[in-house]
C-alpha cells in the first residue's frame, strides 16, 4: 500500500506526457494529402514510406510533414525580352501536383516551400529562355502556339526531374508597348487584306480559265460535228426519217422534193 502513491505519481507523470504530446502522436491526413516522417532517433527522413490518408499514431519524438498532392495552380506575371531586346509582359498560368510517392525526395531538396523554391523559378526561367528565341510579333501572334508548346515542354522536363507533375501551362495574356502592338496589328491587318485580295484574283483567274476551257471544248465539239455532217450522211438520215414517218398509221401525203437533192416531205391530213 505504501507503494501506491509512487505508482500514482508515475501514472500522473505519464498522463501529463500523453496530454502534452498527444497532438504530435495522433495524425490525420485528409484525402488529397500525403505525409513524410522524420524519425529523429532512427534514420532521419523516411523518403520511401509515404504516409497515406487516414488516422495514424506515431512516436511523439517523430514528426510528420504533410503535403497537398491534389492539383494546384500558380499564376505568374513577368517581364521578358524578345530576341531583339524588346520588353514585353507575359501572364502565365501553370497547373501541377507533387508526385504522390516522391514527396520524401521533394521535401529533402526543397521542403514544403517547393512552389516558391522550385515551381515559380523554373516557370519564369523557361518563359524567359523561350521568349528570347522569338521576336515580339511571333510571340504575340504568328507563333504564339509554338512559343507556348516550347515553354510547356521545357518546364515539364525540369519539374519532372524534381518530382513535380505539370498538368498544364497556359499563356493567359501578352502585353506589348502600345506603339509596338499597334504596329503589329496594323501589319497583320494589311497581310490579311493582301491575302483576301490575292484570293479574289486567284478565284477570278480560275473562273476565266474554266470559261476558256469550256469554250475551247465547245469549239472542238462543233468542229467534229461539222466535219462529220457530209451530204451523203444527211441524205441517209433524211431517208430514214421519211421511212419511219411513212410507216405511221396516220394518213399522209408524200411530196417529193424538187431537184437532185430534194427530200420527200410527209404531210398528214389530220
Amino acid at each position: 500500500m505504501k507503494k501506491q502513491p509512487y505508482f500514482l505519481i508515475v501514472l500522473g507523470i505519464l498522463a501529463v506526457i500523453l496530454v502534452l504530446s498527444g497532438s504530435s502522436m495522433f495524425v490525420t491526413l485528409e484525402p488529397g494529402e500525403r505525409g513524410v516522417i522524420f524519425r529523429k532517433f532512427s534514420g532521419g527522413l523516411d523518403k520511401e514510406n509515404v504516409v497515406e490518408p487516414g488516422f495514424h499514431v506515431i512516436a511523439p519524438w517523430n514528426k510528420v510533414f504533410t503535403y497537398i498532392v491534389r492539383e494546384q495552380k500558380s499564376e505568374e506575371t513577368m517581364d521578358v525580352l524578345d530576341k531583339s531586346g524588346l520588353s514585353l509582359n507575359i501572364d502565365v498560368s501553370v497547373r501541377f501536383n507533387p508526385e504522390y510517392n516522391k514527396i520524401g525526395y521533394l521535401h529533402e531538396v526543397f521542403g514544403k516551400d517547393y512552389i516558391n523554391q522550385l515551381v515559380t523559378p523554373e516557370v519564369r526561367s523557361s518563359v524567359r529562355q523561350v521568349a528570347g528565341r522569338y521576336n515580339a510579333e511571333e510571340i504575340y501572334s504568328t507563333k504564339r502556339k509554338e512559343v507556348e508548346d516550347a515553354i510547356i515542354q521545357e518546364t515539364s522536363i525540369v519539374l519532372k526531374k524534381n518530382n513535380i507533375q505539370m498538368k498544364a501551362l497556359l499563356i493567359r495574356s501578352i502585353n506589348l508597348p502600345a506603339k509596338i502592338k499597334t504596329a503589329i496589328e496594323s501589319k497583320l491587318q494589311q497581310e490579311q487584306e493582301a491575302l483576301a485580295y490575292q484570293f479574289r484574283l486567284d478565284k477570278e483567274k480560275s473562273e476565266a480559265e474554266r470559261k476558256r476551257i469550256a469554250a475551247d471544248g465547245e469549239a472542238i465539239a462543233n468542229k467534229i460535228i461539222n466535219s462529220s455532217l457530209t451530204d451523203a450522211l444527211l441524205r441517209m438520215r433524211g431517208i430514214e426519217a421519211t421511212i419511219k414517218l411513212s410507216e405511221s398509221p396516220n394518213s399522209k401525203v408524200v411530196v417529193i422534193g424538187s431537184g437532185k437533192e430534194g427530200m420527200p416531205l410527209i404531210l398528214g391530213n389530220n
